[in-house]
């Protein structure tokens, strides 16, 4: 949930400017460390506590607060099952708690060094553990339980401790997975065919089951084909499960072991750097070029995504209209042997970490790249590509038409304020925005919903842009630095791109960017907010800044970059965004309306305040906005499906809180049962349609004629707005901001209660 601002040039000049007095040093012990090991890690925690603390907006005090914050964040990351230390390592590790400010300041390692060889050696044992555990049948009629409520455990005492642990989370895990076989085999000679594959409901809590090794199990389980039309023994499928959840574990340790001693590093430096706000982090140079690629959309290479399988590196999605995709020749399920660069050697690429599989595979446009792959029918194959800019399509705005009662509305989504900073003809939502009003003015829609839903931010500029389509002129957003100068951001421009209905649409996961726009909607009074009862509550502006440039010798290789806080933005009322986010206008059920996921239930987030606001003229053909909120509330109130979705809500709550599980068989599927019972009048949420189609614009219906990836994506995302109830009031609220009345053909209650019902 990042906001990345392109005036960000100016900001980086004046951290230049009081770096550059330290760039010597820098280099000078850069030189002198080459005796040292690692002295490259202790350049970078050199460099990166300089810079926070000199170009952070409100930098923390590095003291015995700062380090326990430190400790707790970094052995948590470490472990965060508490199945690989032991309390003889925690009380060892615990001597630390208050000197981590001290070593971060001497840019001491010795506590870093102590955890990461430890780890290690702990995961190592743990390798050992579940291969041993998972040798033998369990059973299944002892009656004994497990905790899953990991931050609240204490950690293992001794080694038969920490191997009962293993146990009991491996039992648990597979139970779960036996239980969702032998369901499956019983509706399987029932004849009972579940539409949708599953057995447990989808509303259970998050990490319901133990870690994500068992997510991923059961991921795979849904695509399993038995080898024959019989059933099974409740022995064969226990076998089955346990080798199930062998393979996991196995394709689990060897990630972990890909990685180096750097990424876990990476790991340290950013429980550091966390501590001064949530969204002040370290970039090593992998993770610098993902982020630019999450905030441009594009980046140059064959457009394929990988994934690794034991040794294997495979193909498992061509990236729609790139080189991979247009040339025809591979497909998903491929498996990358060798990579060669032109006419060059190929190289064996067997066993080797994805990252550098990744990096070996992409390249500059217009240049050459040769893999050797097994092909899903076993033959090999070598294939050649040129690279080229690949562009993520669904990292940019959409839209879509729907007409109902005679009337047409449109809706854009619009998934990240996204920019590319080093192409001003490139592609930036603010563009894209503008386009795709201007498409829907052609197609003669009545009023527009904007939907930045689970938007977590980008280019603040777009922001500006954005807003500016829908007034005539005036601030959007005002910004105060460290220096507490402040600016306010204008849109200049005095044309109006759609001057009609708008509405837009937000979550609690809509953040920063989103925030902004939606706080300048909403304090112009030109749009309706509607969503949960608030957005995220990120009010805050990073930077992010080459840690390269500040250092004159290039002996340690790319040293990364650093994302850090130098401002916060407020609304043009003068309220900031930060941890209260922005109030819906009209609240509407959210079914994780009751857990903790906003930044203001992060420790480390920095403090709401307030300034002058800026001077602002309110919209003035907003007569209907009081009506339309009044209208949207009693409808929502009345609404037996926005009923379900609060009671789904308070349900999820409590069981986020159920965390002791019985490992035996009878119980487990008798407390389940009650789960799936209890869960069944939710799955009519899932369920609901209001039967409305949405259609692409003319031109991308075009454009999906020729590509069937696309067709079919749009067609999904099609769907889903039919069956978005979100989006239905949102209409609904269209409808009652219209100058002229919409005349609406009125549905009888009974056929809603009975659609309800299925």
């Amino acid at each position: 949930m990042n906001t990345i601002i392109d005036f960000m040039k100016r900001n980086y000049k004046i951290l230049l400017a009081v770096v550059l007095l330290s760039v010597t040093l820098f280099a000078f012990r850069n030189n002198s460390a080459k005796s040292v090991d690692p002295g490259k890690d202790k350049m970078l925690l050199e460099l990166l506590t300089f810079v926070i603390e000199k170009g952070h907006y409100s930098p923390a005090l590095i003291d015995d607060t700062f380090s326990k914050g430190i400790y707790k964040d970094y052995i948590q990351a470490l472990d965060p099952s508490k199945r690989f230390f032991m309390q003889s390592d925690i009380d060892e590790f615990s001597k630390y708690e208050t000197q981590l400010d001290d070593q971060l300041l001497n840019k001491d390692l010795s506590f870093f060094n102590l955890t990461y060889e430890r780890l290690i050696k702990r995961m190592e044992q743990g390798k050992s553990l579940y291969k041993v555990i998972l040798s033998t049948p369990f059973d299944y009629s002892v009656d004994e339980t497990f905790n899953t409520d990991y931050e609240k455990a204490p950690y293992a005492k001794n080694a038969a401790e920490l191997k009962e642990r293993w146990r009991k989370q491996l039992k648990l895990s597979t139970l779960s997975s036996l239980t969702d076989r032998l369901k499956i085999q019983e509706n399987k000679e029932k004849g009972i065919v579940d539409k949708d594959g599953k057995n447990i409901s989808e509303e259970l809590k998050p990490g319901e089951f133990v870690d994500n090794i068992n997510v991923a199990e059961k991921e795979k389980e849904k695509t399993e084909k038995p080898s024959d039309g019989k059933s099974k023994s409740i022995e064969e499928l226990e076998k089955i499960t346990r080798e199930s959840s062998l393979k996991s574990l196995d394709e689990y340790f060897g990630f972990m072991k890909e990685l180096t001693r750097d990424d876990w590093f990476s790991i340290y430096i950013n429980s550091i750097t966390a501590r001064f706000d949530p969204h002040t982090n370290y970039f090593p140079p992998e993770e610098k070029e993902r982020f630019d690629v999450s905030i441009s959309g594009k980046f140059e290479g064959i457009g394929a995504r990988l994934q690794k399988k034991n040794d294997f590196t495979e193909i498992t999605e061509l990236i729609s209209g790139g080189p991979a995709w247009r040339g025809k020749q591979l497909e998903a399920g491929d498996v990358i042997m060798k990579v060669g660069q032109g006419n060059g050697q190929p190289l064996d690429v067997v066993g080797m970490r994805l990252d550098d599989v990744v990096k070996k595979i992409k390249g500059p446009k217009g240049s050459e790249v040769r893999l050797t792959v097994k092909k899903v029918d076993g033959t090999i194959k070598t294939i050649s590509i040129v690279r080229d800019i690949v562009e993520i399509e669904e990292t940019y705005a959409k839209s879509s038409v729907v007409e109902r009662n005679g009337v047409k509305y449109g809706v854009i989504y619009l998934p990240k304020f996204y920019i590319d900073f080093e192409n001003a003809d490139g592609r930036d939502a603010g563009k894209d925005i503008a386009a795709e009003v201007e498409s829907l003015k052609k197609a003669g829609v009545n009023g527009i919903v904007l939907d930045v839903r689970d938007d977590g931010g980008g280019s603040l500029s777009t922001v500006v842009d954005i807003a500016g389509l829908f007034i005539e002129q005036g601030p959007i957003v005002q910004i105060k630095s460290a220096d507490k100068q402040k600016e306010v951001l204008y849109d200049r421009d005095k044309k109006i791109e759609w001057d009609g209905p708008l509405v837009i649409m937000v979550n609690s996961f809509s953040a920063s960017a989103s925030e902004i726009l939606a706080a300048a909607i909403q304090d112009y009074k030109r749009g309706i907010i509607v969503g949960s009862k608030q957005t995220y509550g990120k009010g805050t502006v990073q930077n992010v800044i080459d840690l390269n440039k500040f250092v004159r010798s290039s002996s340690t290789g790319d040293l990364g970059a650093l994302k850090t806080t130098t401002q916060k933005f407020y609304r043009i009322n003068g309220g900031s965004t930060q941890l209260e986010g922005v109030s819906s206008d009209i609240v509407m059920p959210d079914k994780y309306a009751y857990l903790k996921m906003g930044e203001r239930d992060v420790d480390s987030a920095m403090p709401w305040d307030k300034i002058d606001p800026a001077p602002y003229k309110v919209w003035k053909n907003n007569a209907n906005f009081e009506k339309a909120i009044a209208e949207s509330k009693k409808r929502i109130a009345q609404n037996p499906q926005f009923k379900l979705i609060e009671e789904n809500a308070k349900w999820i709550d409590k069981r986020s809180n159920e965390n002791l599980y019985s490992l035996k068989m009878e119980d487990f599927k008798t407390n389940q049962k009650a789960i799936e019972d209890s869960a069944k009048k939710f799955k009519a949420i899932a369920n609901y349609d209001y039967h409305l189609k949405f259609t692409s614009l003319p031109q991308e219906a075009e454009a999906m004629e020729k590509d069937a990836s696309l067709k079919e994506k749009r067609e999904r995302w099609h769907e889903s707005l039919s069956k978005d109830i979100y989006v239905e009031e949102a209409l609904n609220i269209l409808d009652d901001l219209q100058f002229k009345p919409v005349v609406k053909k009125s549905v009888p209650v009974a056929i809603k209660k009975k659609e309800l019902a299925k």
